[in-house]
């Protein structure tokens, strides 16, 4: 069987022209919607840019928390969390649709995608915005996680994420970002580690150890610094090694 991977990265929420830049790199966008980062003139330009170069749009919904980027967590209830995204999957879209181009997947940013990852009733909201917008729409979320279950039994197609650029820990959540080797700064150790998780679904835990993961699509941070040599380094290592690169 063909090993083949799709690179996303989140877009929209920094400078334009990396963001252009690493458009170059990747074949899906995560682009941010407003509400942690954004706004209707970048996103609408993200649409464009990535269309014309034929990378797949998602949308990228957090939780209305600009000042802290999308990265504290809210504990607001489902039925406000599911108009939360599907409100701004709608505005997306419509960018989208007006450009020519429809929505292809959906995942959720920092705060919000952690806690869907563990919260069943959050997963829940976040699952029926997703099918409500669009049944076909694919629901991208961390490998083994409650918002990729909550997926798959409400028939949503899903798709499983690992992090090209963070550390896991042994129960396969990702190393708080406060932690020490929480991030991969060195682009060939990243290149190996998705190797790996390609291969083996299998990636080294920080401290020792190792964990199982799902790999459908990998992430990249557009938002650190080295981005576009990551990005770079990948595509890279994943042709050397007869490894696909294709949309989910």
């Amino acid at each position: 069987m063909e090993a083949a991977i799709d690179l996303n990265c989140d877009l929209g929420e920094g400078p334009g022209d990396l963001d252009l830049a690493l458009l170059d790199w990747v074949t899906s966008a995560n682009i941010a919607c407003g509400f942690h980062a954004g706004g209707p003139v970048a996103m609408a330009r993200t649409v464009r840019a990535a269309l014309a170069r034929g990378v797949a749009l998602g949308a990228h919904p957090g939780w209305p928390d600009r000042q802290g980027f999308g990265r504290r967590n809210l504990e607001l209830p489902p039925s406000e969390a599911y108009a939360l995204v599907l409100y701004q999957a709608g505005a997306l879209g419509a960018l989208a649709r007006a450009a020519g181009g429809r929505l292809r997947h959906l995942k959720p940013h920092g705060a919000l995608y952690n806690q869907a990852a563990g919260d069943s009733a959050l997963a829940g909201a976040v699952v029926r915005a997703a099918r409500d917008y669009d049944p076909e729409l694919i629901l991208v979320g961390p490998s083994g996680s409650r918002l990729l279950q909550a997926a798959q039994d409400a028939g949503q197609p899903w798709a499983s994420e690992v992090f090209a650029d963070r550390s896991y820990e042994p129960d396969g959540s990702l190393t708080p970002r406060d932690r020490p080797g929480a991030f991969i700064q060195d682009p060939q150790q990243a290149a190996a580690r998705v190797l790996r998780m390609v291969r083996e679904g299998r990636a080294a835990c920080r401290g020792g150890g190792e964990v199982a993961l799902r790999a459908d699509t990998v992430c990249l941070h557009g938002d650190q610094p080295g981005a576009l040599a990551f990005a770079r380094s990948l595509r890279r290592a994943l042709a050397e090694a007869g490894i696909t690169v294709r949309r989910l």
